[in-house]
C-alpha cells in the first residue's frame, strides 16, 4: 500500500511514521509513504498557492491551478479529500480502503481548497468529526493509520483485528491487564477493583459470551446511537 499526502507541511506528516507499528510496516515494505508539497507546482514567481475567495470575505483559498497540476500526477491513485462536507469516516471504510494499492490524501489549509478540485479529482471525501482543524494533515493521518492497520501483517498478529470496536456495531468489551502478585495482595479486599473471574478460567466459549454481553452493555451506556443500530441489524 502506498500513501501519498498532498500537503504544504510534509514535516507534520513524516514523523508519525518513524515509530512503533507503522515504522515496522515501512521497514518491511508493507506501506510506503510519500509527501508532495504542492507549493512546488506553483506557477508564479512567489510560489503562492492561495488567493482570496472570489465571493469576498476573510481568509485565503487554495488555488485550483497548483493543486490540479500536482493531483494530475496522482490521478491513477484513489484520491481522498479531507473536508467538513465529507461523510464520517467509519471502520468499514478503513477495511475497504485497505485493499487499494495507492491512496492519496489532499490536506487543505486556510479556508480550504477550490471546490472544483473535488469535482475534478476526488474519489471520496471524508470528515473525521464535526469540528474544524487548522489543516487536513491530522485528519489524513487518522485515516492512514486506521487503513494501514487493516493491511495484512501490519499488526503482526491477525487476531488483533478480531472483536474490535465497531465490529457488529458494538464497542469492544472491557479489557484488563494481568495483575502483578503484589498488586493482587493490595486489592484483595477491594472487590470493586476485581476483574471478571470468568476471564481467567480458560473456558473460551464462556469468555466469548461474557465479552459479547459486556460489549453490549458498554455500547448501550456510552454509545446508545450505535447500540440502536446494532439492535436494528440483529433483527434483520
Amino acid at each position: 500500500m502506498k500513501f501519498s499526502f498532498f500537503t504544504l507541511f510534509p514535516q507534520l506528516i513524516l514523523p508519525y511514521f518513524e515509530d512503533s507499528i507503522l515504522k515496522r510496516a515501512r521497514k518491511h515494505e508493507l506501506i510506503d509513504i510519500e509527501c508532495i508539497n504542492f507549493r512546488e507546482f506553483a506557477t508564479n514567481a512567489y510560489q503562492a498557492v492561495d488567493n482570496p475567495p472570489i465571493s469576498g470575505g476573510a481568509g485565503q483559498v487554495l488555488m485550483f491551478e497548483s493543486l490540479a497540476y500536482a493531483l494530475w500526477e496522482a490521478r491513477n491513485s484513489h484520491i481522498i479529500f479531507l473536508s467538513p462536507c465529507g461523510k464520517p469516516f467509519k471502520q468499514n471504510d478503513a477495511a475497504r480502503l485497505a485493499k487499494k494499492p495507492h491512496i492519496s490524501f489532499v490536506c487543505g489549509r486556510y479556508e480550504g481548497f477550490d471546490e472544483r478540485l473535488i469535482e475534478c479529482f476526488g474519489d471520496e471525501v471524508f470528515s473525521i468529526g464535526d469540528y474544524i482543524l487548522t489543516g487536513g494533515e491530522l485528519g489524513a493521518l487518522c485515516l492512514a493509520d486506521s487503513i494501514a492497520r487493516q493491511i495484512p501483517n501490519v499488526l503482526g498478529n491477525a487476531d488483533s483485528l478480531k472483536g474490535e470496536s465497531f465490529e457488529s456495531h458494538l464497542l469492544e468489551a472491557p479489557n484488563f491487564a494481568k495483575n502483578t502478585s503484589n498488586f493482587e495482595k493490595k486489592i484483595k479486599n477491594l472487590q470493586k477493583f476485581a476483574t471478571p473471574s470468568e476471564y481467567s478460567k480458560g473456558n473460551h466459549n464462556k469468555i466469548a459470551g461474557l465479552k459479547h454481553s459486556l460489549a453490549s452493555c458498554k455500547t448501550q451506556y456510552f454509545r446508545p446511537d450505535l447500540f440502536r443500530t446494532h439492535l436494528a441489524v440483529a433483527k434483520k
